[in-house]
């Protein structure tokens, strides 16, 4: 069918099908309810984290095991900037806005990604002469100590409501129309989640752009340089303190947009959604994917969240209707997979399912 064309044309023959593929999977998935596309809207949420510490992980080397706390950073300032709980605790707040704080999306990207990528500097200047797993060790400290500050700042001034969390958090507003309600087109009809799951594709699509962009580009190569050798790299003139420090920068910006996306769509935030496990499940995208790969990372990511989540919607129902009750809770059989693919993987592809092998 495509025989007689050139391989630009092929290429962008696939990428239109892939589009549409794309823009049609979720009224395919709203057949079997709006869970379906949640599990599509998510699925895309953990891509932009899993390339976000693809680029950390995956094309400078550097462990990074508290990649969480740029999540929760960004989920956090979306959450404040868009819900009443600032409004209600600080009387100047009041008087200068007393409409209250809906922040816009135009605002909402850029100071997401902008106050994540400072944090991520903040992690990595102390870290720059760190390796391995001295790097790990004090980077998942990082992650825990920021999700224990958001359990504590709520005395002796509310600013994060401790465990309780936020909530009442505005839905984006994108062209006049809140995505927290459906959209009609005619006789069409778009419910909420899957405005959100459009928005997402988006911004993943972006990131992957940009992604692709800086794997090419003079600073990726820099990247690369130093992950296979630290040493050689300063040697050639590389500047390696501010090259981890821009690596840093750059992951923690994806990661704090997706966390002000994960806001948005939830309606509600809490320490408890940034603990550990959270960052270990994202490392694992980035390594069961392939690391420096953004195709193997996007595959990881679907791998790892979508197919458990739908384990979990479908695995009891199935129980039931072969053995008349429910033998193994859904939640046991997506860790035993979990652990199952982890195992796998290390021994008949320990570069990832995409990944390359280096010398």
């Amino acid at each position: 069918m495509l025989t007689g064309l050139s391989d630009r044309q092929k290429a962008l023959a696939a990428t239109v099908l892939v589009g549409l593929a794309l823009i049609m999977l979720p009224f395919f998935a709203g057949q079997f309810g709006n869970a379906w596309i949640r599990i599509l809207a998510f699925a895309l949420l953990y891509i932009m984290l899993a390339l976000g510490l693809n680029i950390v992980v995956g094309y400078a080397g550097l462990l990074d095991l508290g990649y969480v706390a740029f999540y929760a950073v960004g989920a956090y300032m979306y959450a404040l900037l868009a819900s009443p709980h600032l409004y209600e605790q600080f009387e100047w707040i009041r008087q200068t806005f007393p409409d209250g704080l809906h922040s816009s999306i135009w605002l909402v990207i850029p100071l997401s990604a902008g106050l994540a990528a400072l944090f991520g500097v903040l992690l990595g200047f102390p870290v720059l002469r760190l390796r391995g797993d001295y790097l790990a060790i004090v980077t998942l400290g990082f992650g825990e100590i920021i999700r224990i500050f958001l359990n504590n700042l709520n005395a002796p001034l509310n600013f994060t409501n401790g465990p309780q969390g936020i909530s009442r958090i505005d839905p984006i507003q994108l062209g006049g129309h809140s995505l927290g309600d459906d959209l009609v087109l005619g006789g069409l009809t778009l419910p909420s989640v899957q405005l959100y799951y459009y928005l997402f594709l988006a911004l993943t699509l972006i990131i992957i752009v940009v992604s692709l962009r800086l794997e090419d580009s003079r600073i990726g190569r820099a990247w690369m340089a130093i992950r296979e050798d630290e040493v050689a790299a300063k040697a050639m003139g590389i500047n390696t303190r501010n090259i981890k420090l821009l690596a840093f920068a750059m992951g923690a910006s994806f990661g704090g947009v997706s966390g002000a996306m994960f806001s948005a769509f939830q309606g509600f935030v809490s320490p408890e959604s940034f603990v550990l496990m959270e960052s270990i499940v994202i490392v694992a995208m980035v390594v069961l994917g392939g690391m420096g790969n953004i195709a193997g990372v996007v595959l990881g990511a679907i791998l790892l969240y979508a197919i458990p989540e739908v384990l979990r919607l479908v695995a009891k129902p199935l129980q039931e209707f072969l053995f008349g009750q429910e033998y193994i809770a859904p939640e046991a059989i997506r860790m035993l997979m979990f652990g199952l693919a982890m195992v796998v993987m290390m021994l008949y592809r320990p570069h990832g399912l995409l990944g390359k092998r280096r010398a």
